[in-house]
């Protein structure tokens, strides 16, 4: 058991020494927004036990509505990109692979929140997810910054030493609101059918790729679900799907990070049944490209009720690392379960499953 799991596997230019991947998981330990040598220690401390490759929190662009939290990172001020060239270091010195995950919240961010609370709010309209229109829509040039905002920070990520990049384009936040028809009622080229509402987030993807070389491995996180409808999909066909992706694939993501609230659920149930491929799998069966699984690994509880402070109790792997055999996707993330417990990777390839315990909703008060 386990054996797959701690195989080596490449992406792009970069060398993984096995498939576990520390889900990115917002923190709020920055405050003013710069990482410290805390945050540089908890990230050292998962590349010391035996994470493959670390996605840091959320860490924000450098637009003044990115962020409604002051205590959350961001990758746009001096003395924040510093705090994150520090977390490099120490996760290197450890044999360590680490990519910031950049981040804009657009309309999750309310109005006169966050570092910046006279700055607008970002958004694809200025519609709400109830359809409701709070503000202008932005011009085309202010959502050509709001591209070249991502592009700037994945720059300063390659300038930094960084291994890789993602861009998180799932959960409701500004990129995703850009591919949901609910949100985005634009009429230019970043508004239409759902592969137009993509050319967004492809966008992105071009000139990060223009900033950072051929070999720069780009990841791209998205979700069918919202944090303000878990119900929504945006693709309800694998064809719809498959049209979608394309965008990222020919815009050339490297990589498909699929967030589902629980990776053993089927994508398309009503095509393959209830052991069917889930999210990860379908991404990686419609367009080649690697795929990274993630929702609940190791755990039975979702992790939507963990940030209402609830528990979740340890669930088997032997369904994940049958997946992998069969290849339906190529790397795991893990969240709570290594945010509470750093050597949580190393217990499961030494085998010490007993040292393993359920996670405690208390863990996301500290930063071990």
């Amino acid at each position: 058991m386990t054996r797959t799991l701690f195989t080596p596997f490449k992406l792009n230019g970069l060398q993984l020494k096995n498939r576990i991947v520390m889900a990115p998981m917002t923190r709020s330990f920055s405050p003013g927004g710069i990482p410290g040598e805390n945050v540089a220690d908890y990230y050292a401390r998962r590349a010391e036990a035996d994470v493959g490759l670390i996605v840091t929190e959320g860490t924000t662009v450098r637009r003044g509505g990115s962020s409604n939290d002051p205590n959350v990172p961001n990758f746009f001020k001096p003395e924040a990109l510093a705090g994150w060239g520090r977390v490099v270091e120490k996760v290197h010195a450890k044999g360590g692979a680490i990519a910031p995950q950049i981040w804009h919240q657009g309309m999750m961010r309310k109005p006169g929140t966050g570092p910046f609370p006279d700055a607008p709010t970002d958004s694809p309209s200025g519609v709400t997810h109830y359809g409701k229109q709070v503000s202008e829509a932005p011009t085309s040039a202010e959502v050509d910054d709001m591209v070249l905002a991502y592009a700037d920070a994945a720059a300063e990520a390659k300038t930094l030493g960084f291994d890789s990049v993602e861009i998180h384009g799932a959960h409701g936040y500004l990129i995703d609101e850009f591919f949901w028809d609910v949100m985005n009622k634009r009429t230019d080229r970043y508004g239409g059918s759902l592969p137009e509402r993509a050319t967004f987030a492809a966008d992105i993807i071009r000139e990060i790729r223009k900033r950072t070389g051929p070999d720069y491995p780009i990841i791209l996180r998205y979700s069918q679900w919202k944090q303000q409808e878990y119900t929504a999909r945006l693709a309800t066909t694998p064809d719809a799907l498959e049209a979608f992706l394309k965008v990222f694939v020919d815009a050339g993501v490297d990589c498909l990070h699929v967030s589902q609230r629980r990776y053993w659920e089927p994508e398309f149930p009503e095509i393959d049944g209830e052991n069917g491929l889930n999210g990860a799998g379908w991404a990686k069966k419609l367009t080649g490209l690697p795929t990274i699984t993630v929702g609940s690994v190791g755990l039975n509880g979702d992790f939507v009720n963990a940030f209402a402070g609830q528990g979740a109790p340890q669930r088997s792997l032997d369904d994940l690392e049958a997946r992998l055999d069969k290849g339906e996707f190529d790397l795991v993330a893990v969240g709570r379960a290594i945010l509470q417990d750093p050597e949580w990777a190393k217990k499961i390839k030494e085998g010490r499953f007993a040292d393993l315990r359920d996670y405690d909703g208390k863990a996301l008060a500290t930063l071990y």
